[in-house]
């Protein structure tokens, strides 16, 4: 039976690793055990950040309806309020998009808004 050697399947893994790694400071690019170590890290962080994206969007989303708000004199609170109470099922991503590209139609859902506030009070 034939020997079987090793080599290439190592070099073929150390080669997929370091190329991940193409960009990275000082050995951390070319050495396969610091290589390996930042990749995995790496790794780690994009899946973290994956989530958190999600979060920084909504946040940058309720501040551009707060400030869209604040401009047609309600308050960010009491506007997400008029929509739950008036059935308006419109999410914050679009609510910043109207607020930012067409401030009548965000005007109109505020007057909605209001509307449905008043009409339960």
């Amino acid at each position: 039976m034939a020997r079987v050697k090793r080599g290439l399947m190592r070099h073929k893994r150390h080669k997929k690793v370091i190329e991940a790694a193409s960009g990275y400071w000082g050995r951390k690019k070319n050495v396969f055990k610091r290589a390996h170590e930042q990749v995995m890290k790496a790794g780690q962080y994009a899946f973290r950040d994956r989530r958190r994206r999600k979060r920084d969007f909504r946040r940058l989303w309720i501040v551009r309806i707060t400030a869209a708000c604040t401009h047609c004199d309600i308050k960010y609170s009491e506007f997400i309020h008029g929509l739950t109470v008036g059935g308006i099922q419109v999410n914050r991503k679009m609510l910043s998009e109207l607020a930012i590209a067409d401030m009548d139609a965000f005007k109109a859902v505020v007057a909605q808004a209001k509307a449905a506030r008043a009409a339960k009070a």
